[in-house]
């Protein structure tokens, strides 16, 4: 959470240039889940508030890690995963420096460039910036009202404990 986001963006660059990723679909979505430490902050918070007679009991029933982790802890911690994805995706669709760098064709450039572009062209036709703004956001938002109860419960619980 110290460093900002602009100093890993050369190191990032030269892993996905390695990896021959460069104008491909994955930059504009790995970074993403490469692990914020406000995701995994948030997640911890939640894991720890989890009882340790859960993982008891799986024990007893004879479960290891993998199908504790799969079986309880995952369908007990809907609400906390569906933040971090929304969280996520609104990261990655209002991102502007990352896509900038790693693409050079405008096909695979994501909308929030394009309504730079389109902000750079129109000039002063405010009513035109508007309505750009606008369609651009109707994803998120439908995102957000399909997921809005799981959200509203993963900000709400993710810092209690007890």
């Amino acid at each position: 959470m110290m460093l900002p986001d602009q100093v890993t963006l050369i190191p990032q660059y030269i892993l996905f240039k390695q990896f021959g990723w460069i104008d491909t679909w994955q930059p504009l979505w790995v970074p993403a889940f490469f692990g914020s430490a406000f995701y995994i902050f948030l997640l911890r918070q939640f894991f720890a508030k989890i009882p340790e007679e859960y993982w008891d009991a799986a024990r007893l029933d004879g479960a290891g890690h993998l199908r504790y982790l799969i079986q309880i802890v995952l369908p007990m911690s809907k609400a906390p995963l569906l933040t971090v994805v929304i969280f996520s995706f609104i990261g990655s669709w209002n991102a502007f420096l990352w896509p900038l760098l790693v693409t050079t064709k405008p096909t695979w450039r994501p909308l929030m460039v394009g309504l730079y572009t389109f902000v750079t062209e129109a000039g002063p036709e405010t009513q035109l910036l508007m309505a750009g703004a606008v369609i651009t956001l109707i994803p998120i938002l439908i995102l957000y009202f399909l997921t809005q109860k799981q959200f509203t419960e993963g900000i709400a619980t993710s810092g209690l404990k007890g």
